[in-house]
């Protein structure tokens, strides 16, 4: 019986540690992804994907740099930024799925539907921007930055210097959901909410885009409740979710359980920016009525017990 999956594709999928991210090592690394998902290609399971696109932004944040220092030209701002990659990444991702199809011989169609995420203007977010976007800066530099353009730079904690940070307000709902349902029902392969979906507000005027990141793990979550997913997939860099990772006596675990999954994140036993945002994407999945989620590496898809399921 063929279900309706909802998958949420890591950075790895685009861009790996120690590459430059040419067009080149992003598309090589993007067919190499695809290949992944053949499996459930293969069993007629019908796929919406979504994506991340922060190193993305980040080269584009460059170049965006480059132009108000040499031609005065100002910087667009991170919904714009957004929507550019989204729809980059998208062009990647279909080119590399119909490369897969072509080598199976599948007739399938693959379409990018540029997405927007509503979320709310007073969301507490905005009044304490905390999420870091863009390339690293020294003081002096981030201090000329924050004067030129009015946006908040703060240090990293880690050291390695000071970032731009931006609001990352709660997602309320995917624009047209219902459209990537019928689409992917129909047998098309999805490709929408891309970085997260491009942030708007409602406004007496319509809908106005904000100077916002909106958590990409989260919005594919919010995706595939709204598309009655029957499985939210959250493809990362490790086989399953691990109790004590990377120290002595690390555990993998094959359930999570809504319950131990709130104990584990209370216990900060998964970091904050990487398997947390996973975790807290998977139970939203899971208690909004979804089936079960499940969080692995892309590789181990032809296994259909791979990875750490979360489950009511």
């Amino acid at each position: 019986m063929s279900r309706l999956v909802m998958i949420a594709l890591g950075g790895n999928a685009l861009l790996r540690s120690g590459q430059k991210g040419t067009y080149a090592e992003q598309f090589a690394n993007v067919v190499e992804t695809c290949g992944q998902l053949y499996p459930l290609i293969e069993r007629g399971d019908s796929l919406v994907i979504a994506h991340g696109n922060g190193p993305q932004v980040g080269q584009v944040m460059l170049q965006q740099e480059a132009g108000l220092r040499l031609y005065g030209l100002e910087a667009m701002p991170m919904d714009f930024c957004g929507a550019e990659t989204q729809g980059a990444i998208a062009y990647l991702i279909e080119s590399g799925l119909d490369r897969v199809l072509h080598r199976h011989g599948v007739q399938r169609r693959t379409i990018s539907l540029l997405t927007r995420v509503e979320v709310r203007a007073e969301d507490p977010m905005f009044a304490c921007p905390t999420k870091p976007v863009g390339p690293y800066y020294t003081r002096e530099e981030a201090e000329r930055l924050q004067a030129l353009t009015g946006a908040v730079y703060r240090e990293d904690s880690k050291g390695n210097g000071w970032r731009k940070v931006v609001a990352s307000p709660e997602p309320l709902r995917i624009q047209h959901v219902d459209i990537v349902r019928e689409h992917a029902l129909s047998g098309d392969i999805v490709i929408t909410a891309g970085g997260g979906g491009i942030p708007v507000v409602r406004t007496d005027e319509g809908f106005q885009g904000v100077e916002a990141v909106v958590d990409k793990d989260l919005a594919a979550a919010l995706c595939a409740v709204g598309i009655g997913a029957d499985a939210f997939y959250i493809l990362t860099d490790v086989p399953k979710v691990y109790l004590d990772f990377r120290k002595p006596g690390e555990r993998p675990l094959d359930t999570m359980t809504v319950a131990e999954a709130r104990a584990y994140l209370a216990q900060g036993q998964f970091a904050e920016g990487s398997m947390a945002p996973k975790v807290q994407a998977g139970l939203f999945f899971v208690e909004k009525g979804g089936g079960e989620c499940i969080i692995t590496e892309a590789r181990g898809l032809d296994d259909p017990s791979c990875g750490t399921r979360i489950i009511r």
